[in-house]
């Protein structure tokens, strides 16, 4: 981690590493979280895999959806680690997102309460971390962290 570059965010998730996996990899899941609410949030591709596609579209109003990312899915380490990038469009050509390019790596561990959920955000250079976080990373990371939680603590208590 560089603290010039990267953005952190850890939570523990009061849910088992294979329910949290299931709200990553399983689409009809991943929608429920993947953009904070009250926006709502449409899975084109969710391919988990290493050289997968990633496409999402999302909608202020539940009607109108606008793109959202597309991405590659750079590693999968099945429920242990997932790594994507903006900067690798779904059909593998370069690609200069907005509002930044970006890496992220998701990792998943045990933890006596649940899943220690760790992200690192890798950015090029100091001004694309800055940009990031002046867009509200924290707020905006946090707040579908916490969704993906609910997603994925409602799993586990069927």
């Amino acid at each position: 981690m560089n603290p010039d570059l990267d953005l952190t965010l850890q939570r523990v998730i009061r849910a088992p590493r294979a329910a949290v996996w299931s709200a990553w990899t399983d689409p009809s899941l991943f929608e429920k979280w993947w953009v904070p609410a009250p926006a709502v949030c449409r899975v084109d591709r969710l391919d988990v895999r290493s050289g997968g596609a990633f496409v999402t579209r999302l909608s202020d109003d539940g009607v109108d959806f606008v793109p959202h990312i597309d991405a590659t899915f750079l590693v999968v380490d099945e429920s242990e680690r997932i790594v994507f990038t903006n900067a690798i469009d779904s059909a593998w050509r370069p690609a200069n997102p907005a509002p930044v390019p970006m890496t992220a790596e998701i990792t998943l561990s045990d933890h006596p309460d649940g899943t220690d959920y760790r992200i690192v955000v890798r950015h090029g250079d100091p001004a694309a971390r800055a940009r990031h976080e002046e867009l509200g990373f924290l707020e905006g990371w946090d707040s579908v962290t916490k969704q993906l939680a609910v997603v994925a603590e409602s799993r586990t208590t069927r």
